[in-house]
């Protein structure tokens, strides 16, 4: 490569390598694998290794990636927690122990190693004065962290007090564990939150957060690995080290082998990479660190990392094998996910029968059939996923696959809604859907049943206390104590609450219902227009069309969902259960915009635009996104733009904030 393509590809990689530091670092939100991310600053190192005019002290090569987030107080590192030197062959390894039996021999010191479990997690340096924890931070970038003291105060494996008067500073990797993760994931799908790219980030994010009481609510957990600094104590080894964290009250790496040789070390990554999917944790490598603590001082650290340790990165590992079948399972979301069942194939220590196949899209996108001979690949804790397909290998005998237009649970029509990925059952009670519709049934927009919640639902379920929507309206006192240690008064409080539910307005039951384009402030619309759950249920598709506000997608939704055998059999359960059904006409509600449509534009002093919507509504009027010929009003607050200049162009009468406030004293 000529010098000036080297330069302007170091340029091109460092801008790459930091944006995408920034997205895993700061932002907690990765685009791109581990994997990925490596070989982009694999490339970036070798290249300016190659050309050391181009070496800049601003390479992420030569600095710790991560910035202090705004709203942390800053934390200076006494000891810096630096980062490793990646590998990923056993050449780079011998270079590395050449180097250090070189020095090693010169200085006179004994040579031993310990190999660890690198845990995908996030880098912290607890504090501790008299065996008590005074201060933790992240590792930030490498010499100021964040103070994140109180979140990890929430985080149970942290010890408050040590079991000796000691001060002493420790590094550790606070992490979330694979089950909790998942358990996390589907919790945050049902109850339609954005879901974690994977355990590391999520774990980062939770440390991160200003409020402790966020952090609390996750699953986080710690390993222990190093002490930064300790007064009037020494140790000879690492080794020792580890021992005695562990004896005062830490809990250390449960991964850690003592090695003397370069055999003993290939040996001790072979087997944590064969037996890291037994791990209760993910990790990211091995760490193979200078036992000697004297050696390691003698050793020293450049600016970024230690030369007494480096990490070995397991590589990806790829296999060929047979796609057998394609089922489809059916998520707690309604969401039906294609699965590739394979030939049993060992990829990377775990035997692999079968995997994701996402959904219809990726299927396309590969080309796959049944059949086909596909190339398999894991790597580290990620799940396995088809990365390519053999055409070459095809008989003529392969199957094209075809997502079903049935849910293959429950029989309800399966829909692919436009702009989405996946392909849904729209059945409401779907066995493979219950949490989710009940989670959602309960909610504070559908039926607002307190202390109803995604872990009492899914307790519910799991000891079959309920199995539909309906089932709520039968549960005893008793069931619901059983819940509990001491569960009578919550019991109460719960039986109480469904009860209350029964007598919410219909709007708040359509809301519940979970059909498919109908949020709170068209069911409001649906209960005023209908006026009963047995109206709407029978309006046709033509006259649900007929409203100003629904469109025909929107329409056959509605009538659709009506029609299913399932949502018919839900109402005349839930009517014999004695939920009301009918609008609650208020005789002297005040409808003074009753037929009028507003559109709001800018920034409103005195109101949010959820409450001006609100109260619009309360006078029987609607709010609308759009100007039109149709539109009554526009709300203009300060900064208002295009809504108002096409309301001025259509002639629609403006108001202000004041000539709002008048019309609704």
């Amino acid at each position: 490569m000529k010098k000036e393509e080297a330069q302007k590809r170091i340029l091109e990689l460092r801008k790459t390598v930091e944006y995408h530091a920034k997205k895993y670092y700061d932002d907690d939100a990765p685009e791109i694998s581990d994997f990925e991310y490596d070989m982009l600053m694999v490339e970036l190192r070798n290249l300016e290794k190659q050309f050391p005019d181009f070496l800049s002290k601003d390479s992420l090569t030569q600095k710790v990636g991560g910035h202090v987030k705004e709203g942390f107080e800053k934390v200076q590192h006494e000891v810096p927690l630096q980062s490793l030197q990646d590998i990923f062959s056993f050449e780079e390894l011998d270079e590395f122990i050449e180097r250090v039996t070189k020095q090693a021999e010169e200085y006179h010191e004994p040579l031993a190693y310990v190999v660890e479990a690198k845990i995908d997690g996030l880098s912290v340096a607890l504090e501790y004065k008299d065996g008590v924890l005074v201060r933790g931070a992240t590792r930030g970038n490498g010499l100021i962290g964040e103070d994140v003291t109180d979140n990890l105060k929430t985080v149970k494996s942290i010890p408050k007090q040590l079991k000796e008067k000691i001060n002493i500073t420790v590094r550790g990797e606070v992490f979330i564990g694979k089950k909790e993760f998942a358990k996390m994931n589907e919790e945050r799908e049902i109850l339609e939150e954005p879901l974690f790219a994977n355990a590391r980030n999520a774990a980062a994010g939770s440390l991160r957060q200003l409020d402790a009481s966020v952090a609390a609510k996750r699953p986080l957990d710690i390993y222990i690995f190093n002490v930064q600094k300790i007064e009037n104590k020494t140790f000879q080894s690492h080794y020792d080290e580890l021992h005695y964290l562990e004896e005062i009250g830490f809990q250390i790496d449960p991964v850690c082998i003592s090695c003397k040789t370069r055999e003993d070390i290939v040996a001790a990554i072979y087997k944590i990479g064969e037996e890291r999917q037994d791990l209760t944790f993910g990790i990211d490598g091995a760490v193979i660190k200078v036992d000697n603590l004297h050696l390691r001082e003698l050793l020293g650290t450049t600016y970024k990392v230690p030369k007494w340790a480096i990490a070995y990165k397991y590589p990806p590992e790829r296999k060929e094998t047979k796609l057998r079948d394609i089922t489809c399972q059916v998520g707690r979301t309604g969401a039906i996910t294609p699965m590739a069942i394979l030939e049993p194939v060992q990829v990377d220590g775990s035997l692999i029968s079968k995997t994701t196949l996402h959904n219809e899209d990726f299927i396309k996108e590969k080309d796959l059939r049944i059949g086909d001979t596909v190339v398999i690949q894991k790597q580290g804790d990620v799940i396995p996923e088809v990365v390519d397909v053999i055409k070459g290998k095809r008989t003529g005998e392969e199957k094209i696959f075809q997502m079903p237009t049935v849910c293959p649970v429950c029989g309800a029509p399966a829909v692919r809604e436009e702009g989405e990925a996946a392909t849904r059952c729209t059945g409401i009670e779907c066995s493979a859907k219950a949490l989710r519709s009940i989670v959602h049934f309960a909610s504070k927009e559908g039926m607002d049943i307190d202390g109803l919640g995604y872990s009492i639902i899914e307790q519910l379920l799991d000891r079959g206390l309920i199995k539909t929507i309906a089932d709520i309206y039968t549960l005893r006192l008793e069931d619901i104590a059983s819940l509990k240690k001491n569960g009578t008064k919550f019991a109460q409080n719960l039986i109480n609450a469904i009860e209350e539910s029964k007598h919410r307005d219909l709007f708040k039951l359509i809301t519940a219902l979970g059909i498919p384009h109908i949020g709170v402030k068209m069911a409001k619309e649906l209960a005023r227009r209908y006026g009963s759950i047995e109206a709407l249920m029978e309006a046709s598709v033509e006259s649900l069309n007929l409203q100003n506000d629904i469109g025909e997608i929107t329409a056959i939704s509605i009538h659709e969902f009506f029609a299913q055998d399932q949502t018919r059999d839900l109402i005349q359960r839930l009517e014999a259960a004695g939920v009301n059904t009918i609008a609650q006409k208020d005789e002297d509600a005040d409808e003074r915009f009753m037929g009028k449509t507003f559109v709001l534009t800018g920034s409103l002093e005195n109101f949010t635009r959820e409450e001006a919507s609100e109260i619009i509504e309360k006078f029987g009027g609607k709010t609308s996104g759009s100007v039109s010929k149709k539109t009554d009003y526009v709300l203009a607050g300060e900064e208002a733009g295009s809504k108002l200049r096409k309301a001025q162009e259509l002639g629609v009468t403006i108001l202000s904030e004041q000539e709002f406030q008048t019309m609704i004293q």
